[in-house]
């Protein structure tokens, strides 16, 4: 209960968002790129009620919406840094974490990559012998269009990706209940994870 306490401290610690929809980068310019991952309402509740955190770890920040990570209604809120693009939009340094209070036992999704052409975010998972593994689904992925801002003035060109939603991929449920030493059908599988937005600055000549 006190390390739960703790990690759910830390959480709120760290929150500097309320119910901001967009991701945006601490400073315009290319190399701070974002991505906005929100849980949908319910995740973290159903995580709780399992005795499991989520948080991140790295180069990203976590934040709770709501009242508490019991709540059927509280979201948690990454904000990841962009710190690569070589297959999709990558997270180099940012993992994401599923952690079971109760027994210490811990999932991390390294280094995510968010593909747009694929439908999948996937992320290498040491407890899997560092495999590469598709962990959600990009359910609009086909039909996810750009906004693109030209700033001609700073030569810099803005794509905002916005309201890409994710669910858990095929499977992916029952290797976190696994992994993490929960009874078997503790989470659904295809469990609605939330939604992503994603910013991108790049230089234009």
């Amino acid at each position: 209960m006190r390390l739960r306490s703790i990690l759910t401290s830390a959480l709120v610690a760290l929150f500097f968002i309320s119910n901001s929809t967009h991701a945006v980068a601490d400073a315009a310019k290319p190399g701070q790129s974002m991505t906005h991952m929100k849980t949908a309402a319910g995740v973290a509740s159903t995580l709780e009620a399992a005795g499991v955190i989520l948080y991140v770890q790295g180069g990203a920040t976590a934040a709770v919406i709501g009242e508490n990570l019991s709540s059927a209604t509280s979201q948690v809120v990454f904000h990841i840094p962009v710190t690569a693009n070589k297959a999709g939009v990558q997270h180099v340094g940012s993992n994401i974490i599923f952690f079971n209070t109760a027994n210490n036992q811990f999932l991390t999704l390294k280094n995510p990559v968010i593909d747009l052409a694929k439908g999948v975010v996937s992320a290498t998972v040491p407890q899997a012998g560092d495999a590469k593994v598709d962990i959600l689904t990009i359910t609009n992925a086909s039909t996810a269009k750009p906004k693109i801002t030209n700033d001609k003035k700073a030569k810099q060109r803005t794509t905002a990706y916005t309201g890409t939603t994710l669910v858990l991929a095929p499977g992916v449920a029952a290797t976190i209940a696994s992994v993490l030493g929960l009874p078997a059908g503790s989470l659904p599988d295809g469990l609605a994870f939330g939604t992503a937005d994603v910013t991108l600055y790049t230089k234009t000549k």
